[in-house]
């Protein structure tokens, strides 16, 4: 490709792209490229590809996977990435389970790091998911799949030309999945569901159909997590729990979360400490009345307003469990 990357092993495949493990041949250097399929490459999907990579070029940090290079070659797009040796936090749990806290504390506080350099160059990730969490052997943690980020200023509602809402349905922030516009407080919202899951092996809700989940979402309160784990320290049960708030403004900061999740010794046992429920929506927000799957998209009824449709993403396993 472009006369130097040389493919080789398939890595991975998601919902618009192919990850290829392949080798810089001009620097001399394995890569990862990413490949739009062939089946997706018309010029609205190839604008997306392209503006994922500009996105994510503007960012530079260790809990960030670097973009180095781009282009379209045979009208298909490519990224070329740095190659992250490892898993993804999605595969570490299913073959270890929940997480200890302090090591989930770890993990936890270099996401956290990888959102605040982002958020301090206006961009929004809004798909924060086990998933596009990448392990490296030596812990560290990196952010990647940046492909339905958008920048932090951008004023219009989540609704896409379509009326969709794009997104994981385990993972979306109330707001966004009533359609309004997604800021740093969504990826924090993310990041909340992330370390719940990483203490629990369960993300905090769970539903038969996408639908079900996102309603859940903007409507149900969250159990503690150690309620549905070993024993916590209260802190960051209770940390847990402040991300996971419904209102947008009242979730901690990444800067706020680097700093609590750096100091674990701090931390006291739960059943030490009271844990406050969390905190619902303001009574003047709009409740989500219905949540139906009709073709593939998710309708969120709301009084007074059109439905807010939103896009169910790729198939989640949490989706597909019993109701919890």
């Amino acid at each position: 490709m472009a006369g130097r990357y040389r493919t080789s092993d398939q890595l991975g495949r998601g919902g618009m792209g192919e990850v290829w493990r392949a080798r810089d041949e001009v620097l001399g250097r394995p890569v990862a490229v990413k490949l739009l399929r062939q089946r997706d490459a018309d010029a609205a999907a190839l604008a997306r590809f392209e503006l994922e990579g500009r996105t994510a070029a503007r960012l530079s940090h260790p809990n960030v996977v670097t973009v180095y290079d781009s282009g379209t070659e045979a009208d298909r797009g490519y990224l070329v990435m740095e190659l992250v040796e490892g898993h993804s936090l999605a595969q570490e749990l299913r073959v270890n389970g929940p997480t200890p806290p302090t090591a989930a504390a770890r993990i936890g506080s270099q996401v956290a790091a990888g959102l605040a350099a982002a958020h301090h160059e206006g961009v929004v990730h809004r798909d924060v998911k086990p998933a596009n969490l990448l392990l490296a052997p030596d812990g560290t943690v990196k952010i990647g799949d940046f492909g339905i980020a958008r920048f932090a200023d951008h004023s219009t509602t989540e609704l896409t030309m379509n009326g969709q809402v794009i997104g994981t349905s385990a993972y979306l922030a109330p707001e966004r999945a009533l359609g309004r516009p997604a800021g740093p407080p969504s990826d924090m919202y993310g990041l909340g569901c992330v370390l719940y899951e990483l203490l629990t092996a369960r993300p905090p809700f769970h539903a038969d159909t996408p639908a079900v989940m996102v309603y859940r979402h903007v409507e149900a309160i969250p159990d503690p997590p150690s309620r549905r784990g070993p024993e916590l320290p209260g802190e960051l049960d209770e940390f847990v729990l402040r991300l996971l708030t419904k209102d947008p403004a009242r979730r901690p900061t990444a800067e706020e979360a680097i700093s609590f999740l750096s100091a674990p010794e701090d931390w006291i046992p739960v059943g030490r400490r009271t844990v406050p429920a969390p905190m619902a929506l303001p009574q003047d927000a709009p409740p989500v009345h219905t949540a139906l799957l009709s073709g593939g998209l998710l309708s969120g009824g709301v009084p007074g307003a059109p439905g807010v449709p939103v896009a169910a993403g790729a198939p989640d396993e949490h989706t597909r469990t019993r109701p919890g």
